[in-house]
């Protein structure tokens, strides 16, 4: 979009204030705010600001970062007020050289897909974010409740959660994402939309701008929505399963195979190795939090075992049946990866690792068809050299460490970053004094 369609969108849509938006290293969304008779001079120059604040960013001696404006990320944030309606912009981040800063999480995938670009490929994602929406417990927001007592798919002409969940769909769509379906999953209060996949940077920025929207319609509603992978014991937890391909300059799926068993190309079957070569490290960075690995247990469908197959939903990358007529639908979907992950940052190493593959021609397992891997024995899994995910997030940091393709991916200053402040949170989290353990052991020790 250039500067003249930009004011003319502005105009029509009678905006007042423009959030100049990024993340920190984490993937929370940092916001400067900027009225409209400034954007002709941040669209020329772009915005100033002191990085030394922002997790993962610059130290004090070298804080002063500058903001490059994306018109093409313009979007209207519908709840806010008429008389002060905002719009966004995503922005990249430069430093005081004119060089990009290389801890920027948008920039580092940026710049792998332009490693991606030049074989003349483009990687196309599309992801399906769960999340809860919650009551306030009186004043108790450490235990909020359910929104509702719906279950997988459920529907009720009367359901408040019904409700909700179109308004957010609404909303959604009015800022450009291409909503595709929106329905209760299993748990209570839990829900899922998805949207429809695109190329990787603009899906990693329409998560970003699913999970503020959702928010801000909820606390709108006066509800509190969560992404938090595992916030109730003993139900399902949210994820965020990722449906991949490869696609060349003309859109054709180089996954597809139309004399393959499963219908899979040699590049397909080299980005599904790396990304379980891979999976025990990257999943640091698409698993980042604590709370992560209360979701990636056995049971609660959550995947555990590092395999792939093409029905079997235990698998860690699952391949849909082929449809005739569909090849560009052929597609791999990790299922490992939850919505408290930077998105750029997950697309970034999850590509990383499909391409090592690629590029290294590593074996394909055989496919885990027709096998409950939950129901096998840790001696039988071993047998079939199954291996599983990390059990914490330290094991996963440990696998981090151990791994340079993964480390090469995010580059120096972010993965030096990322792993500071990783570390950082499971010591807070080791020091830590839970409900259990002092329901547990107050008064038995």
């Amino acid at each position: 979009m250039d500067k003249k369609a930009l004011f003319e969108r502005i105009k029509e849509d009678e905006v007042k204030f423009i959030s100049l938006q990024f993340t920190d290293i984490t993937g929370a969304v940092k916001s400067v705010d900027i009225p409209i008779h400034r954007l002709e001079i941040a669209l020329d120059d772009g915005v100033w600001f002191d990085g030394s604040s922002v997790e993962g960013f610059a130290r004090i001696q070298e804080s002063d970062m500058r903001l490059v404006l994306n018109p093409d990320t313009y979007a209207v944030l519908p709840w806010t007020p008429v008389e002060y309606r905002r719009a966004r912009i995503f922005c990249d981040i430069y430093q005081m050289d004119g060089n990009p800063f290389p801890g920027d999480p948008r920039g580092t995938l940026k710049r792998q897909l332009a490693k991606l670009e030049k074989r003349g490929w483009v990687y196309n994602v599309g992801p399906e974010p769960e999340f809860f929406l919650f009551r306030h417990n009186g004043t108790d927001m450490i235990h909020p409740v359910p929104h509702d007592v719906g279950s997988y798919f459920d529907f009720s002409a009367h359901d408040e959660a019904v409700r909700v969940r179109t308004e957010l769909m609404d909303a959604l769509s009015s800022m450009g994402l291409e909503v595709e379906m929106g329905h209760h999953e299993v748990a209570l209060g839990q829900h899922e939309i998805d949207f429809q996949y695109t190329d990787a940077l603009r899906t990693a920025d329409n998560v970003l701008t699913m999970k503020y929207t959702v928010k801000a319609i909820a606390a709108k509603n006066g509800l509190v929505a969560s992404f938090m992978p595992k916030p109730i014991f003993g139900i399902n937890g949210s994820g965020m399963h990722c449906h991949q391909s490869l696609v060349d300059t003309s859109g054709k799926n180089v996954f597809f195979d139309p004399v393959d068993q499963y219908n899979l190309s040699p590049i397909a079957y080299g980005f599904i190795a790396g990304q379980l070569a891979h999976a025990r490290a990257f999943s640091a960075v698409t698993a980042p939090t604590v709370n992560s690995y209360k979701r990636l247990v056995p049971g609660y469908e959550a995947p555990v075992y590092i395999g792939w197959a093409q029905i079997n939903r235990s698998a860690l990358v699952r391949i849909p049946r082929y449809t005739p007529g569909r090849e560009n639908a052929t597609r791999a979907e990790l299922r490992c990866p939850d919505p408290t992950a930077n998105p750029y940052l997950a697309l970034t190493v999850m590509l990383a690792a499909a391409l090592d593959g690629i590029d290294r021609n590593l074996p394909c397992p055989p496919p885990l068809n027709n096998i409950n891997v939950y129901h096998l024995t840790k001696e039988e899994r071993m047998a079939m050299n199954i291996s599983e995910l990390p059990g914490s997030l330290a094991e996963a940091l440990r696998e981090l460490e151990n791994d340079k393709v993964i480390q090469d991916a995010l580059e120096e200053t972010t993965y030096e970053a990322f792993l500071r402040a990783k570390w950082a949170e499971v010591d807070e989290y080791r020091l830590h004094v839970t409900d259990w353990e002092v329901e547990r052991y107050l008064e038995v020790a």
